[in-house]
Formats: structure tokens, C-alpha cells, sequence
């Protein structure tokens, strides 16, 4: 089965919002035997709209949109639909009540304006939608299906998962595609190719390698005509990369390390608290989107001058010999913020707010480290004097470090 994927709004295309459902879609077509041909992003304009429906029911069996279902006069998906499949919508009295009742468990009265959102062309269905007021819409027609679903993710990714994905897993028999993704830091791009290059190059199953946020990824992607069978092209793959790498994965998949963290931390009942210069509370706030974080986080400081670390406990002799930017600055600020907040573990970042660059070699300098019992761990970093690179990778590597540091 052939997809295309149509992104709907104009706050798409003049980049006030990121299109991050197409990404989204798109990672979930393989592992239904899906091959996705193409992805537009089409602003609210009826006939613009039209003429990517039409164009895109050339080119696939598939046309999965997002966005455009709103009650207001802009939202145009519908009635796009309607007319490049030839049909005209009929509103449905059912749809209309269960609006109503919507609106009215919220204390409110329906606007008139969201019956719009209860038409339906004779070759639809409804796709519920519990999470909002804009069902979906799945429309057959001559060998086709139009898959149309809200706009907003906290309502498409449960519809897709809940919904459409059942429903296209049971008319997809072609081969699917199943990935699996190592995560790694530590090591470049080049010294990985050159590590596992004995893998790179094959095509089933085939090996990629990707630079991310977070260090570099390995994505290792089989296809097969069962999910058992293309897992199991990918189990000695993955347990080669592994093994020659072990040290450096830190994760798999979707993994993120703040939720290993999580995990560890609270299997083995221990506790953790943070202090940071020069990433703005990042690690902070990226620590607490881990599930249960209250079980093991106890708290983070944010400071911006040397004097408010050496209120919390970081000594002025050590800032005054070594500097408020140095490994031994950031080794005082982990072990005054578990002094502070009673903490078994504690990771401190040393940087500078004002980030500014080496002149002899444009790169700015940041310091971690992560304080346990009587020991530290020491992570220096060189990186290139761009602010939220910097705030970002280095809360990314401490957390990373922290995950590896547990396992």
C-alpha cells in the first residue's frame, strides 16, 4: 500500500508552527507495510486544498491528512474532500447531540458554528473522537481511503493508535518493516563507521547512522513479511553493536534517559538533586518529564553568578583558585546541592550565561559532574558558543552520563 501525507494550516506553511504529525505518521507506516511516497504541507485555501487531494490520490492508495477539521471558516479539510470526491455533505443529527453534550459537560453552549464538524460525505465514516470536539473522517471510495484526523496531537496521536492503526493493520498484508534504534555517546560518526563497518552496506537488514541531539543513533531496519521474522534479522545485528560498543549505548528506541534514570533511581531507592549554570534550568525541567520524578528528583537550583552558588554552599576558596567555570567549580556545585537538598546523587553543570567563545578557537567551555558517596564523575565539554546548542547538549550529555553512570 502506497500513502501520502497532507499537513493542513496555514501556520504550517508560514513556519509559525512545526509540522510534527507528518514526522509522527511517518515513523508508524512501516511497521504496517506502508510505503509512505510523499508529504505536502497545503495552507487553508479551498482550492489549493482540492488540488492536493486530487493530486495526491494519483500518486497513493493512501491519503492520510491532518488538520482542518475546526468549526471555523478556515478549517476547509471537509469540504476539500467533498468536492474532489464529487460528493456532497449531509450533516448528521447524531454528531450534532453528542457536540452538544460535549460542550455541555463543560458548562457551555454549542456554537453554531461547530456544526460544521458534524457533516459527513456518503462515502465517510466518523473516526470519535473522545479527546476533542473534531471526529475524524475515513472515506472509501474506488480503491481509495482518505484517513482525515484534528490538527492537534494530544488528539491525533490517540485516535492514530486507539483507531487507525487497527484498522489499517487488518487491510495491510504486504511486508512490513520493523526498526530498532541504538542510542550512543561518546563516540563520533566516523569512529562508528569505522567500528562496525562490516554492517553498513547490507540492505536487508540495513544499517543507518544518525547524528542526533542526544549523540549518535543507529537505526537497524528489516523488512518481512511477519513481525517475527523481521525481528529476527534484527537481534544479531543489534547484539554485535552492542557488544562493540557497549560502553557508549546509553538507550533504545523511544527511550529517553531521564526515564532510565527514573528507573534506576527508584528500583534502587536513591535520590538525586541538580544544580546549574548556564543551561537555564534545563536539566531540571527535562529531569522532571520523566514519570514519578517526585520519587527520586528532591529539587534543582538555577544560579547565574558566583555569589549565589556560594550561598548555596559551593566554596569561595575553590571559585576564587580555580575560577566559577572550571571541573573543580563544577565538582564543589554537585556535592553542595546533596548537601543541600539531603540527595544521594548529585549532578552540577558550570558554564557561563554569557556563553562567550575562546578567540583562538571560537569554542566555549562548560564543565558537569556527577557526585556520588565519595566519588565524581567528570565530564568537561568544548562546544561550539551557541546558546541553546550549549543549554541543550549539555543537559542532554549529564543526563546521558547519569543514565550510563546507573546502569
Amino acid at each position: 500500500m502506497q500513502a501520502y501525507i497532507l499537513s493542513i494550516g496555514h501556520e504550517l506553511l508560514m513556519g509559525e508552527l512545526t509540522d510534527t504529525n507528518s514526522s509522527w505518521i511517518a515513523s508508524k507506516l512501516p511497521s504496517l507495510g506502508i510505503v509512505l511516497n510523499g508529504i505536502s504541507i497545503v495552507g487553508d485555501d479551498i482550492d489549493m486544498l482540492v488540488r492536493a487531494v486530487e493530486s495526491s490520490l494519483q500518486k497513493a492508495d493512501l491519503i492520510i491528512t491532518t488538520g482542518g477539521l475546526g468549526p471555523t471558516q478556515d478549517d476547509l479539510t471537509r469540504e476539500a474532500i467533498s468536492i474532489a470526491m464529487n460528493e456532497t455533505p449531509v450533516i448528521q443529527t447524531e454528531i450534532v447531540e453528542q457536540l452538544k453534550k460535549h460542550f455541555a459537560s463543560r458548562g457551555q453552549d454549542m456554537p453554531n458554528t461547530n456544526i460544521k464538524q458534524a457533516h459527513l460525505i456518503p462515502s465517510a465514516k466518523f473516526v470519535p473522537n473522545k479527546y476533542g470536539t473534531a471526529p475524524g473522517w475515513w472515506v472509501e471510495k474506488s480503491g481509495k481511503i482518505i484517513i482525515s484526523l484534528p490538527g492537534p496531537p494530544s488528539e491525533m496521536h490517540p485516535l492514530w493508535e486507539e483507531q487507525i492503526r487497527p484498522s489499517l493493520q487488518m487491510i495491510s498484508n504486504q511486508e512490513i518493516t520493523l526498526t530498532r534504534t541504538i542510542k550512543t555517546m561518546g563516540l563520533s560518526e566516523g569512529k562508528i563507521d569505522e567500528i562496525l563497518s562490516p554492517h553498513f552496506g547490507q540492505e536487508n537488514p540495513y544499517l543507518g547512522i544518525y547524528s542526533k541531539q542526544d549523540g549518535i543513533h543507529l537505526r537497524i531496519i528489516a523488512r518481512a513479511r511477519t513481525e517475527s521474522q523481521a525481528d529476527s534479522m534484527i537481534k544479531p545485528m543489534e547484539k554485535d553493536i552492542v557488544d562493540a560498543l557497549e560502553e557508549f549505548v546509553w538507550g533504545f528506541d523511544e527511550y529517553t534517559p531521564q526515564q532510565s534514570i527514573a528507573e534506576h533511581l527508584n528500583r534502587i531507592d536513591k535520590t538525586l538533586s541538580t544544580i546549574e549554570c548556564g543551561t537555564g534550568g534545563i536539566l531540571a525541567s527535562t529531569i522532571t518529564d520523566a514519570p514519578e520524578s517526585d520519587k527520586f528528583y528532591k529539587g534543582g537550583l538555577t544560579v547565574n553568578t558566583s555569589e549565589v552558588a556560594i550561598f548555596y554552599g559551593v566554596p569561595e576558596s575553590i571559585i576564587n583558585k580555580h575560577g566559577f567555570v572550571s571541573q573543580e567549580t563544577a565538582n564543589a556545585m554537585s556535592l553542595a546541592v546533596r548537601n543541600q537538598f539531603g540527595s544521594d546523587y548529585g549532578v552540577g553543570i558550570a558554564g557561563s550565561t554569557s556563553l562567550e567563545s575562546n578567540p583562538s578557537t571560537n569554542t566555549s567551555q562548560i564543565f558537569i559532574s556527577i557526585s556520588h558517596e565519595n566519588t565524581f564523575t567528570e565530564i568537561p565539554l568544548t562546544l561550539a558558543p551557541r546558546r541553546v546548542i550549549i543549554r541543550r547538549r549539555a543537559a542532554n550529555i549529564a543526563l546521558i552520563e547519569l543514565a550510563k553512570l546507573l546502569r
